[in-house]
């Protein structure tokens, strides 16, 4: 019978084997000198064992039949988000992308007041893309203008 733990724990395998297949062009290195392709390597094991663990033990979870739709609209809006994320990431920046993302998801879903979204929106996307590019050295897409 398929429940909604086996069907959760499935999809955390398949991600798993997903990041192992895209990882096996980098250089897994050794336990003393990883290279680039150990860390995800590494939680991609991790999350296989513990979707394992979560496909086995969810026998007695809820059938997928019985579950209903009730959630469906913000399962839509969280999807809608995350493809403007995906379609706006390269053309309009990593900042521009992630503050009108996140502005809409605090103003608009989350019905915050506008001052608290454009707080949490700046402070988010602007702290994030500083930690990431500027003190960990990732290189984070630019947009036009390097904005």
């Amino acid at each position: 019978m398929l429940t909604t733990d086996r069907l959760g724990g499935s999809a955390l395998c398949l991600l798993a084997v997903f990041v192992m297949w895209e990882s096996r062009q980098l250089p897994l290195g050794t336990w003393h000198n990883p290279g680039p392709g150990y860390f995800p390597v590494l939680l991609a094991v991790i999350l296989l064992v513990l979707g394992s663990l979560v496909c086995v033990m969810g026998g007695r979870a809820v059938p997928i039949a019985t579950v209903g739709w009730g959630e469906a609209r913000q399962a839509l809006v969280i999807l809608c988000v995350c493809a403007f994320i995906c379609l706006g990431l390269e053309r309009l920046g990593y900042r521009v992308t992630m503050l009108a993302a996140l502005l809409f998801l605090v103003w608009l879903v989350e019905r915050r007041s506008f001052v608290t979204a454009v707080i949490f929106a700046f402070a988010l996307a602007f702290g994030s893309f500083y930690l990431f590019d500027t003190l960990l050295r990732v290189p984070l897409p630019r947009g036009p203008f390097s904005v």
